[in-house]
C-alpha cells in the first residue's frame, strides 16, 4: 500500500486524506483527531502490522505519552464504533495483543480521482463516491440544468443498483460461476468484483506472527493443509507446496509470482497460535491486477484446526466458483476428525522434516509421526506420512523388504481410517508398483488418488513413473507434464520428467530438462546424476565425467555417485577401476546399506553377464524398487539377450 495515496476505499467507506474526511456510501462520517489519524496510518499500511510504538510516534507527542495507553484504547474503540467493527470478529481492524494492529479488509487506492463519468454513472468501483460541492452564487442561471442532471444522476444510480440486484439474483440461481462475490456477511470483509474466471491458484507460505523460529513448522503445516483441502474442492488447479515454499519471505510482487507459477490468483495470510487456540487470516488476490478480492479471519480451538482449514478452503472456493461445496465432486463426504492437540503438533513437525527429503530429516519425521500416532491412533494423516517416509528411504537407505513391510502397514491403516485420503491411495499405488509388482492394482490406486485430488502433483509424478516402466511413454510424458504444471518449481518433479525421456531414449530432451533444473539449483545432486547417466548413454565421455565429479563432490563420495563413476569406467574400457569401485561398495555395505542392484549396474556395463545376474537375483530377493524398470532401462541392454534375464523379467511380471 503506497503511503502517498490520497483516497482509500474499503467496503462502503472511503477516506479522503487531503480533506481528512471519511465517507460511508457517500455520506460524511464524523471522525476527527486521533481515531482519524490511526485509521489513516492503518490504511496506508493495509495488510501489514502497525506496531503500537509506531502509532504512538506518529499520533501522540512526547508531552502526552503518559496518556498513550488509555488514549490508544479509547481511539481504537471509537474507530470500531464508527466502522461498525468488532474486536472479537473484526472485519476491518485486527488486534495483535501487545504488538499492534492491522487493517485486514481489501483496500483500493484509485490513482485517478476522476474514476466516474461526469453524469455519475459508475465505471469501476461499486462504492459510491461523495458528491462534489462547488461554491455557487444563489442567482446562478445553470441551476435548472443542475437539477435536471441530478435527476438523471438518480436514475443512473437506480439503474446501476437494479443491475447489481439482477446479477446477484442471477448468481444465486446458480447461473454464474465468477461474476460477483458469493456473499458478504459480518464475519468477512467486503469482496471486490471478480472480473475474470479463476482456474488456478497458489497458496503462499502463511506467515507465523512470532519471532520464534522453532514454531515455523506450524505455519508451514497450516499452508500444506490448506493446499491439500483446496485441491480436493472443485476443479481448481492448485500449485503444490514444493513450488510455493520458495516464496517464503519473498519480496516479489504478486503479478510476478503469478507469472512464474502460471496461476490466476494467490492466497496469502498469517497464522497465530496462543494457548490452545489458533487464528488464521487469509486473503485472495488476483494476480493480473494485484487486487485483493476477499479476506477472512478464522479463530478456533487447536483441536478443531482441521475443520478450520476445511472451512477456509470452502470459503475460498465459494468466492471463486460462486457456490459452497460441502461434498467432494464425486459426492463422497470429507471425513472429519477432532484431533489431539499435541498429536497434531507432532504431525506438523513430521511434515516439516519430511519435506526436507534428506535421509536424516526423513528419519526424524518417522519418529515424529510415530509420536503423533501414539497420542492419537485415529489420525489417518500421520499413518500416511509415515508410509511416505518409509517409501523415500526404501532401496537407498533401508533394505527394500524392510521399507515395504513398514510402508504397507502404515498405508493400509491410513486408508482404513480414511478411505478417501488421496495421499494414502497414491502411496498404496507406489507400494503395489515398486514392491508388490501388481500392475493392475497399482494403476487403480494411482487413478483413485488423482480422482480424489486432481491437483496432487506427487500422484501424477508416481503414476508417470509407473507408465514409464510399462513402456507407455506418451501417457507417462502427459502425466509428468501435469505434475510439472502443478509443481513447476519442484526440482524432483522436473528431474522425474527428464527421466521419462531418458527411459524413452530421447536423450536430447532429457538433457534439456535436467540442465534447466540445474539452472534453478546448481547443487541439486539427482540432476547431476541423471545428466551423468544420459551423457554416458549418448557416449559423451567428457560431459559424463564432468557430471560424475560434480555428484561425487556434492555427495562426499556417496554411493549413487560412486556407482555412476564405476559405470563410466566400465563403459570406456577401464575394467580395473570399475572393479575397484565394486570392491569399495562391497566394503561399504558392511557399514551401511548398499543395494545389490547398484553393483549389478556396474557388472552389466562391464558386460559380465554372470556377475550381473548374480547381483540382480539378490535384488530380486529383496524386491528392489528399481526392478520394475528393467524392461526400459538401457543400462541392462548388455545382458538383455541372456535367458536368465528374460526369466527374471517373467518373474517380476514384465515378460513381453
Amino acid at each position: 500500500m503506497s503511503v502517498c495515496a490520497t483516497r482509500h476505499r474499503f467496503g462502503p467507506f472511503e477516506l479522503e486524506t487531503a480533506a481528512r474526511q471519511l465517507y460511508k456510501n457517500g455520506t460524511k462520517i464524523n471522525l476527527r483527531g486521533q481515531p482519524y489519524l490511526i485509521l489513516e496510518i492503518l490504511l496506508q499500511h493495509a495488510g501489514d502490522i502497525v506496531s503500537r510504538e509506531e502509532i504512538r510516534r506518529k499520533v501522540w507527542t512526547c508531552d502526552t505519552f503518559v496518556d498513550f495507553e488509555h488514549g490508544l484504547n479509547t481511539s481504537i474503540k471509537k474507530l470500531r464504533q464508527v466502522l461498525c467493527d468488532s474486536a472479537s470478529e473484526p472485519r476491518y481492524i485486527e488486534t495483535l495483543p501487545r504488538v499492534g494492529y492491522r487493517f485486514i479488509a481489501p483496500v483500493e487506492t484509485p490513482a485517478d480521482p476522476q474514476s466516474r463519468k461526469t453524469d455519475g454513472t459508475q465505471l469501476v468501483d461499486p462504492v459510491p463516491l461523495p458528491a462534489s460541492k462547488p461554491a455557487m452564487p444563489a442567482n446562478d442561471q445553470s441551476l435548472p440544468m443542475l437539477r435536471l442532471r441530478a435527476g438523471w444522476l438518480r436514475i443512473g444510480l437506480v439503474s446501476v443498483l437494479l443491475l447489481l440486484v439482477a446479477l446477484v439474483t442471477f448468481r444465486l440461481a446458480g447461473k454464474s460461476a465468477w461474476l460477483i462475490p458469493s456473499r458478504l456477511d459480518a464475519g468477512e470483509a467486503n469482496a471486490a468484483v471478480i472480473t475474470r474466471p479463476i482456474r488456478s491458484i497458489a497458496v503462499l507460505p502463511l506467515q507465523y506472527l512470532s519471532n520464534d523460529p522453532s514454531q515455523e513448522y506450524f505455519a508451514d503445516g497450516m499452508s500444506d493443509e490448506l493446499i491439500t483441502d483446496l485441491a480436493q474442492l472443485g476443479s481448481l488447479r492448485v500449485i503444490s507446496r514444493t513450488s510455493t515454499i520458495q516464496y517464503k519471505g519473498t519480496k516479489k510482487i504478486v503479478p510476478q509470482i503469478g507469472r512464474e507459477l502460471g496461476v490466476d490468483a494467490l492466497i496469502e495470510g498469517t497464522v497465530e497460535r496462543a494457548d490452545k487456540r489458533v487464528r488464521i487470516r487469509v486473503q485472495l488476490i488476483e494476480c493480473a491486477t494485484d487486487r485483493h478480492l476477499w479476506s477472512k479471519s478464522y479463530n478456533e480451538q487447536l483441536g478443531d484446526v482441521l475443520a478450520l482449514e476445511t472451512r477456509a478452503a470452502h470459503d475460498i472456493v465459494e468466492e471463486i466458483q460462486g457456490r459452497v461445496i460441502a461434498l467432494r465432486d464425486d459426492g463422497r463426504a470429507v471425513k472429519a476428525h477432532v484431533i489431539n492437540n499435541q498429536a497434531y503438533d507432532f504431525y506438523l513437525k513430521g511434515r516439516y522434516f519430511w519435506n526436507k527429503r534428506s535421509p536424516g530429516a526423513v528419519r526424524k519425521s518417522i519418529a515424529l509421526y510415530q509420536q503423533a500416532i501414539e497420542l492419537d491412533p485415529q489420525f489417518a494423516a500421520s499413518y500416511s506420512g509415515l508410509a511416505d517416509a518409509y517409501m523415500i528411504l526404501g532401496s537407498d537407505v533401508l533394505p527394500a523388504s524392510e521399507a515395504r513391510e513398514r510402508a504397507q502397514a502404515a498405508a493400509d491403516k491410513a486408508l482404513e481410517l480414511d478411505p478417501n485420503l488421496p495421499e494414502g491411495h497414491a502411496t498404496l499405488g507406489l507400494l503395489e508398483f515398486y514392491y508388490n509388482w501388481n500392475w493392475t492394482k497399482a494403476e487403480e490406486e494411482f487413478r483413485e488418488a488423482i480422482q480424489l485430488n486432481p491437483s496432487y502433483a506427487t500422484a501424477h509424478q508416481w503414476y508417470s513413473g509407473y507408465l514409464t516402466a510399462m513402456g507407455r511413454f506418451r501417457e507417462a510424458a502427459q502425466e509428468a507434464d501435469l505434475a510439472s504444471q502443478l509443481d513447476p518449481l519442484s526440482l524432483a518433479i522436473n528431474t522425474g520428467l527428464a527421466a521419462k525421456y531418458y527411459y524413452a531414449r530421447q536423450y536430447d530432451r532429457a538433457i534439456e530438462i535436467d540442465s534447466k533444473t540445474l539452472e534453478m539449483e546448481p547443487n541439486f545432486l539427482p540432476a547431476h546424476l541423471a545428466l551423468a547417466s544420459t551423457y554416458e548413454a549418448e557416449g559423451d565421455r567428457e560431459k559424463a565425467l564432468r557430471e560424475v565429479n560434480a555428484a561425487l563432490q556434492l555427495s562426499h563420495q556417496g554411493t549413487p555417485a560412486l556407482v555412476e563413476l564405476g559405470r563410466c569406467y566400465a563403459r570406456w574400457g577401464n575394467a580395473a577401476e570399475a572393479e575397484r569401485i565394486i570392491q569399495k561398495l562391497r566394503e561399504r555395505s558392511a557399514q551401511e546399506f548398499v543395494s545389490p542392484f547398484e553393483i549389478a549396474e556396474i557388472y552389466a556395463s562391464l558386460n559380465d553377464r554372470d556377475q550381473a545376474m548374480h547381483w540382480l537375483e539378490k535384488s530380486y530377493a529383496q524386491r528392489d524398487s528399481r526392478l520394475p524398470f528393467l524392461n526400459v532401462d538401457a543400462r541392462f541392454d548388455p545382458v538383455r539377450p541372456d535367458p536368465r534375464f528374460q526369466d527374471l523379467l517373467r518373474r517380476v511380471g514384465l515378460a513381453q
